[in-house]
């Protein structure tokens, strides 16, 4: 399956004097862009993947033409190539809440304002809960997810069963089910996002590579790459893992760690299995789903060390068939037939961080911590604001990275896998 690394174009002489050599097959392609780069742009977002994609497309929307995203390799390459994304507002913090929601009618809309068919399959979240703290803190968060509009409901063991015939009821006190979320496919939104975008005036430098960021006394800053500099009046920050280095460049201290998190897919069956609802173990983080007629198997690896690894391995296969055992026996030691491997985009607290930099000219949208594709249209619309200076759908506060320097001011999220 596709990682987050992705090849770059050999210039035509160079690739056939390798292959003189008998040597190409051991060669990664380089991507060859013809077209330059401009010399300055209004904008110019670092990373694109669905952040870059979206902010792209809601700048250019609201008339900001002048709008450039670079991407070191081919957009949606990084932590966006996962084959599904899940899509959904079960959180148990408002503004997660508020973030997913939005993005939630997002989504169910895309197809038919962007022409992009993207694979939306709602056929809801489901959150099983084993402890009695589990359950009174789903409980909590239900009641919060439907006053602010969502259709989350507790459901008893025996009644997840019947969702989900796959678990089994009798390890289980209780769960949440949230029919509206689902699952999309990441690349087909990036790609949506980026042709209406292009279309309305923005442009994609894909295959190039940021390698300095600084800030002149004017307070427009110079972006340097293998292909050459631009100027811009306003950056945005959104790339990732990476993000951490690009912001120290400008004076903005952004914690972002990488870990690498990788998914199995199960052999295809004649038959498809029942369909299932994403599902997910609160005590163990395992989850699971439907994959065309297969299943999407994946757990967050308590054993893996933080590191921009992103070959995939078979090590965290051992703690998901442990707790396969207990939650859902037929799933242990599934073979697998194909599997992914990339990074998420760790923050001290898991969750993101989006705002405005006190350096001028310097916006943030990173650290999503698994959950960026599930937020990547409300957040586009919340950068679009603050680099206008509009009144956004919601305050974006409690998302800023100043937080960091005030532990009171942290996240507490529950849903988070």
């Amino acid at each position: 399956m596709t990682t987050s690394d992705q090849a770059i174009g050999v210039p035509a002489d160079a690739a056939e004097r390798l292959e003189h050599a008998g040597r190409l097959e051991h060669v990664v392609p380089l991507g060859n862009p013809v077209a330059p780069l401009p010399d300055t742009v209004e904008v110019a977002v670092i990373g694109g993947g669905i952040m870059g994609a979206s902010i792209a497309y809601h700048l250019a929307e609201a008339g900001v033409r002048d709008v450039l995203v670079l991407e070191r390799s081919s957009l949606g390459s990084g932590s966006s190539a996962k084959p599904l994304g899940g899509v959904r507002a079960t959180f148990s913090d408002a503004n997660n809440v508020l973030l997913g929601h939005r993005s939630l009618a997002a989504f169910e809309t895309f197809e038919a304002r962007f022409g992009t068919p993207i694979g939306l399959h709602q056929v809801g979240y489901l959150f099983l809960c084993r402890t009695e703290a589990e359950l009174a803190a789903v409980e909590d968060s239900v009641r919060l997810q439907n006053s602010l509009g969502c259709n989350s409901q507790i459901v008893s063991p025996a009644e997840a069963y019947e969702i989900n015939p796959l678990i089994d009821p009798d390890c289980l006190l209780g769960a949440s089910f949230s029919p509206r979320d689902g699952y999309a496919e990441p690349a087909q939104v990036v790609a949506g996002y980026a042709a209406a975008a292009t279309r309305l005036g923005a442009t994609f430098a894909e295959f190039t590579e940021v390698f300095d960021l600084a800030t002149d006394v004017d307070g427009t800053h110079r972006i340097t790459t293998q292909r050459g500099g631009i100027r811009a009046n306003a950056i945005v920050i959104a790339a990732g893992a990476w993000s951490t280095w690009l912001g120290a460049k400008v004076g903005l201290h952004l914690p972002v760690e990488g870990v690498r998190r990788q998914i199995g897919f199960t052999p295809q069956q004649p038959t498809p299995h029942p369909t299932v609802p994403f599902t997910l173990d609160l005590s163990t983080t395992l989850y699971f789903h439907n994959y065309r007629n297969g299943l999407l198997l994946g757990i967050s690896n308590p054993d893996e060390e933080p590191g921009m690894c992103r070959e995939f391995s078979y090590g965290w296969t051992r703690a998901f068939d442990d707790a396969a055992r207990i939650v859902a026996p037929s799933l242990a030691g599934q073979p697998l037939v194909g599997g992914w491997a990339g990074l998420y985009e760790n923050t001290p607290d898991h969750n993101a961080m989006i705002g405005k930099a006190d350096v001028p000219g310097v916006f943030y949208a990173t650290g999503f911590s698994g959950h960026g594709f599930l937020q990547g249209p409300a957040v586009g619309e919340l950068v679009r604001d603050l680099y206008l200076g509009r009144e956004p759908f919601m305050d974006p506060a409690p998302f800023s990275a100043n937080r960091f320097s005030d532990q009171g001011s942290l996240f507490h999220e529950v849903h988070i896998i």
